[in-house]
C-alpha cells in the first residue's frame, strides 16, 4: 500500500534557493521515500529556470529567495 505526504524541497542554484512543496511517496519498500515522476520533472523545471534566471516561470512553482553575502 503506498502513501503520500507533503514535504518541502529546497534548490540552491547560483544566488537564488526556490523552496518546493512536494509529494513523496511512502511504502514498504527499500526506496521510500521517493518523489513520483512527475514530481521529479517539476524539479528539474525549477533548476532549470533558476539556472536561466526565469524568476517568473520558477515562481509559479515554488517560493523563489535570492541570497546576498553576509559582511562581518
Amino acid at each position: 500500500m503506498n502513501r503520500t505526504c507533503r514535504k518541502k524541497k529546497f534548490i540552491h542554484e547560483g544566488k537564488y534557493v526556490a523552496e518546493v512543496e512536494v509529494e513523496v511517496v511512502l511504502d514498504d519498500t527499500e526506496w521510500a521515500p521517493y518523489l513520483g515522476l512527475e514530481e521529479a520533472y517539476r524539479l528539474d523545471d525549477i533548476r532549470t529556470a533558476l539556472k536561466n534566471h526565469d524568476l517568473k516561470t520558477a515562481a509559479r512553482y515554488a517560493k523563489v529567495y535570492e541570497l546576498h553575502p553576509v559582511a562581518i
